[in-house]
């Protein structure tokens, strides 16, 4: 599955930071501007994964559906 976010890249000094606008907490710094946005894809996939894993294990137990929902955001 793909998903899309919005990354915002900033120069500061020396620097490339990079944030995702739908991610809070999700952000990196690097040299170049091409390895800020490899780095920003990375810390997506890791905190995606960590999130479902955590979500996994809270309803371990539990009576759950899961299911891909489609959501049309502008």
């Amino acid at each position: 599955m793909e998903n899309q976010y919005t990354g915002v890249f900033e120069r500061v000094d020396d620097w490339w930071t990079a944030y995702v606008e739908e991610l809070p907490g999700c952000n990196v710094q690097e040299r170049t501007l091409e390895e800020a946005r490899e780095s920003l894809k990375e810390a997506i996939q890791a905190i995606v994964q960590a999130n479902r894993e955590l979500a996994r294990r809270e309803s371990e137990g539990h009576d759950v559906v899961r299911e891909p929902l489609a959501v049309a955001v502008e």
